[in-house]
């Protein structure tokens, strides 16, 4: 393992430890505009959601850490206390990093990207008319967390008025995972396309697991279930009964033929196949039946 103090590396290797290791991470497309209503538009991937009543964005415009010099966005935040935050997918990803380039105060990234400007209804900067989420947002609060280069500045926003692209949305007029395909940031110059890599997790709110603590220990000393497995097979609310493993076993003679072998091995990797097909009902019966 190695361990290390953050005082004791310089600024940009706490930076690349810190975004290597915290990712993916959502991109607040900031759009804002200077006292003199000229445009800015800058990604940002220390963004978050942090409420919902009130509905609270928050992202960080940092001090660069080469020269401790300050964003175009960031003094626009504190100048005019709007924002807008639109979300970015894999359609305009790379118009997106061409807008991160650092021009000169005063040109537009819109322009310089390719990107359509559209008027937004309750706040002076301009939306991005490609983008399929945009928020509308008055800035709460700006807080500095430090003077030297590398430094965040947390951007409080409150959003006032939401703008989703309807064909991102299901039948229930929420947004769908995968038609959004969203991109988030990584370490270095790396990405990732996140409906290229989802899975559902059941959350464990409607119900309340016996809990990881309450697995055998012969199974939890497993060499074939994983942690995920133990997981899974510790959100059941009961174990079955015995009535229903005898059931379960005349009903399916390929788990009844595994269990005759009395190979653990055996068992456990068919417990775990049916775990990968979300059946945690049948991995306990067949790890709890007596051989």
């Amino acid at each position: 393992m190695l361990s290390i103090d953050p005082k004791e590396i310089s600024t940009g290797k706490r930076h690349q430890y810190l975004l290597g290791a915290v990712g993916p991470r959502p991109i607040a497309f900031a759009s804002t505009i200077d006292e003199n209503g000229r445009p800015n538009l800058s990604p940002f991937s220390f963004f978050n959601v942090f409420s919902a009543n009130p509905p609270i964005l928050v992202f960080s415009p940092a001090r660069r850490g080469r020269d401790n010099t300050v964003k175009h966005t960031y003094l626009n935040a504190k100048a005019t206390k709007e924002v807008v935050i639109n979300i970015v997918n894999y359609k305009i990803v790379q118009q997106m990093s061409l807008a991160s380039t650092e021009y000169a105060e005063g040109v537009n990234e819109f322009e310089k990207a390719g990107f359509t400007m559209l008027k937004s209804d309750l706040v002076k900067p301009f939306r991005v008319a490609e983008s399929p989420v945009q928020f509308e947002c008055k800035i709460k609060d700006v807080i500095e967390l430090g003077a030297e280069g590398g430094a965040g500045n947390l951007v409080i926003c409150e959003v006032v008025k939401m703008h989703f692209d309807e064909t991102i949305l299901d039948e229930e007029g929420f947004i769908d995972q995968h038609k959004i395909d969203q991109v988030a940031r990584m370490g270095g110059n790396w990405y990732t396309r996140a409906n290229m890599g989802m899975f559902e997790v059941p959350k464990p709110l409607s119900k309340l697991g016996i809990g990881v603590d309450q697995i055998p220990q012969e199974i939890k000393s497993s060499k074939v279930l994983t942690g995920n497995d133990l997981g899974k097979l510790g959100n059941v609310e009961a174990l079955p009964l015995e009535e229903e493993i005898n059931a379960f076993f005349n009903q399916d003679l390929e788990a009844a033929e595994i269990l005759k072998s009395g190979d653990p091995e055996k068992i456990h990797l068919q417990a775990q196949l049916y775990l990968e097909k979300d059946e945690p009902a049948k991995a306990w019966k067949l790890l709890l039946a007596k051989k």
